[in-house]
């Protein structure tokens, strides 16, 4: 498909970008870290025993949640970049802590969120440690839990468990961030048919989900036994047809994730055709608007700001169009340096000891609305460490 064209503001911002000193990135990686070391260890006294980080209530205290909400492998998962970008081994230690917290998921019901879960906790100790013989046997077997949630017939994973607006078999954006809980498992394990059913649903989501221009629905039911399409909708998002600026984020993120695994080049171009598309709407500073189609001023997304900044780094180093590589990269320090601002990061002992200021959860269901969230921090971090690995 014709890959699209960009505006001119936006290639405005990204050459006043990539004009300036590369070495701020540098001092901006090492200040976010420093200010990480500080919140989080905080964070860490703040814990109950059975408690993962969520966000801030409405006077800035924070909030907690249990191993079920589908945010607890985010906080154990920002400890282990902490410790891979800093080397303090304190951190490693508050990072195994808060992942060996996570074991407790495979014997849990779950649903489709075990690849945050799992993935951002025991993949980052897998990946930091090599401790193959602590963390395999979690991995695969919380990979297995993903699996059984596929329907052939559908050729996807179900998401949400719960059913309404007459849904019959939910399939959100976000699932494309937990397939690789199966691809890294299915190496792991010697089982294919985890990178199987991790394939099917992404080719399945990739005919389904977008739009002409690129753009992704939130949610397309289906019927679990003849796999037709039944609704298209957009349940995070200002209006069914609008483009809600996380979805547009995972679905950038997971389409570079399986290229990198699969070096199949139809996730490739449609990562390439989602990245080119997010450069026409983003704003000046590079931060998405929380809906890209909300009318009025709308609220900023941190949290899909990070993402996107993480994601375009990773795209960056896989296509091979020079041209959109610099473009994608000059957008992502854009939005790095944002979020490092004094707009955006906050203050020690602030926040409620998160990193970030300013994202949204859910809008509509009025839920963590201009709030941090432990997902923001995540993929921050996340970015930061691989703009570092350039």
């Amino acid at each position: 498909m014709k890959r699209f064209i960009m505006l001119s503001a936006v290639v405005a911002a990204l050459l006043c970008s990539c004009s300036q000193p590369e070495n701020d990135l540098r001092e901006i990686t090492d200040k976010v870290f420093g200010l990480a070391k500080i919140q989080y260890a905080a964070m860490d006294a703040a814990l109950a025993e059975d408690a993962f980080p969520k966000t801030t209530d409405a006077e800035g205290n924070l909030k907690t949640s249990d191993i079920g909400w589908w945010c607890s492998g985010f906080y154990p998962g920002s400890l282990w970049y902490i410790y891979e970008y800093t080397g303090d081994e304190a951190f490693r230690d508050l990072a195994w802590k808060h992942t060996r917290r996570m074991e407790a998921m495979k014997d849990r019901h779950t649903d489709h969120d075990i690849g945050f879960q799992i993935n951002c906790s025991y993949g980052n100790a897998l990946r930091l440690t090599g401790d193959s013989t602590a963390i395999i046997p979690t991995y695969v077997q919380c990979a297995r839990k993903l699996a059984d949630r596929f329907t052939p017939a559908a050729g996807v994973i179900k998401s949400w468990d719960f059913l309404r607006n007459d849904w019959r078999y939910p399939v959100i954006i976000d699932n494309m961030m937990n397939l690789e809980l199966l691809t890294v498992a299915a190496r792991l394990s010697g089982d294919a048919s985890l990178a199987d059913v991790a394939d099917s649903h992404a080719k399945t989501t990739l005919r389904n989900h977008f739009r002409p221009d690129w753009t992704s629905w939130h949610l397309v039911d289906y019927d679990p036994e003849t796999g037709d399409v039944r609704y298209k909708e957009t349940v995070q998002g200002y209006a069914h047809e609008s483009a809600w600026a996380r979805g547009q984020a995972w679905a950038l993120y997971g389409y570079t994730m399986m290229y990198r695994e699969t070096g199949d080049r139809e996730y490739l171009e449609a990562a390439e055709n989602i990245g080119d598309m997010l450069l026409g709407k983003l704003p000046q500073d590079g931060i998405p608007y929380w809906d890209f189609d909300a009318p009025g001023t709308p609220l900023r997304d941190a949290s899909a700001g990070a993402i996107m900044a993480s994601g375009f780094i990773e795209l960056s180093t896989l296509t091979a169009d020079k041209e959109a590589s610099g473009k994608y990269l000059d957008m992502a320090r854009l939005q790095l340096r944002t979020l490092a601002s004094d707009e955006y990061l906050a203050e020690p002992g602030e926040n409620g000891n998160f990193i970030l200021k300013h994202s949204v959860g859910n809008l509509p269901g009025k839920s963590e609305v201009d709030v941090p969230l432990s997902y923001a921090d995540y993929y921050f971090l996340e970015a930061l460490v691989r703009y570092s690995s350039l």
